[in-house]
């Protein structure tokens, strides 16, 4: 069965703030894959150009990179001008995907819901902009993920600091909307919505420690909701896939207010994969072991 993917490349690691998550998501998607009989292989885009992994034969890519350079569009529009099939969202989702704020520019056109916001520069008025939105109120950057310069802002006064933490990683930064109704993720395989996992963090929120490294956050799957607010925020995660062009599987993050009302928060088209992550955990929860996932993923792969 394994054999019908050829020689495969797993890609991990890269330049972006998130190589070390990649680095262990695909070296856990690569112990996997050859687990199965796959003829997998690690690539490092930071240790090998483009030419090498033309060069290599690989048939089609796993792509388990995290952040810039391999979630955002870029890699994904390389193996497409090489006629690679790769896992995951083609270029114009992944783009889209990548970046916070024209993702929920895209689901608010489509009349979907997302937290209020407002965009910051150096220039903004920070204190109105902590009246408009309240306090407490989260800080990002709009093009990174696992939490790299996010920040939580809890009293007058503390939003410019908040903006220039986050301006050090991108300069495009977001204010948003708390919302106190908990965090909750919904992973996206194939056409399938899998079931969704409240994530409870011990940490103020849920940052770069906790989703990675920390073993006190909880993640619960069941996620405790009624089933029929569960599949409502399940047709809502499809939705925002579908809309912004995702395909083969990625995962869609939720909020809910204080009235139990669904909010998008935001798009992971290259999620983690490690011993932490949430996609392995929903799919278990399906009945869908971590080496049956890894082969769903890499049958979907294909080209732009």
């Amino acid at each position: 069965m394994t054999s019908k993917f050829g020689k495969v490349g797993v890609l991990l690691g890269g330049k972006s703030a998130e190589r070390e998550v990649s680095l262990m998501s695909g070296g856990a998607v690569l112990a996997a894959l050859k687990r199965q009989g796959v003829d997998a292989h690690g690539f490092d885009p930071a240790e090998h150009s483009l030419a090498d992994l033309e060069r290599a034969g690989f048939e089609r890519v796993m792509i388990n990179l995290h952040g810039r350079g391999g979630e955002d569009g870029s890699m994904q529009g390389a193996l497409a001008l090489m006629g690679i099939p790769y896992t995951g969202s083609g270029i114009q989702a992944s783009a889209l995907g990548m970046d916070k704020w024209r993702s929920k520019l895209v689901w608010q056109a489509a009349g979907l819901p997302v937290p209020d916001y407002a965009l910051l520069t150096a220039g903004s008025d920070f204190a109105a902009v902590e009246k408009q939105l309240g306090l407490p109120l989260f800080v990002k950057p709009a093009n990174e993920g696992s939490s790299v310069g996010i920040s939580k802002v809890k009293q007058a006064g503390g939003l410019r600091a908040a903006y220039e933490s986050a301006a050090k990683h991108d300069p495009l930064v977001l204010a948003e909307r708390f919302m106190s109704g908990g965090e909750f993720t919904c992973a996206i395989l194939g056409d399938t919505a899998l079931p969704v996992v409240k994530i409870v963090p011990a940490t103020e929120f849920y940052d770069y420690e906790a989703k990675y490294f920390r073993d006190d956050t909880q993640y619960l799957c069941p996620c405790g909701l009624p089933a029929e607010q569960e599949q409502a925020m399940q047709d809502l995660a499809r939705q925002a896939f579908a809309v912004l062009g995702c395909r083969g599987w990625g995962r869609v993050d939720v909020l809910l207010d204080a009235d139990g009302t669904p909010y998008l928060l935001e798009i992971n088209t290259s999620p983690g994969m490690t011993d932490h992550s949430l996609v392995p955990m929903a799919a278990r929860a399906a009945g869908i072991g971590f080496d049956e996932l890894c082969l769903r993923i890499l049958e979907l792969a294909r080209v732009e």
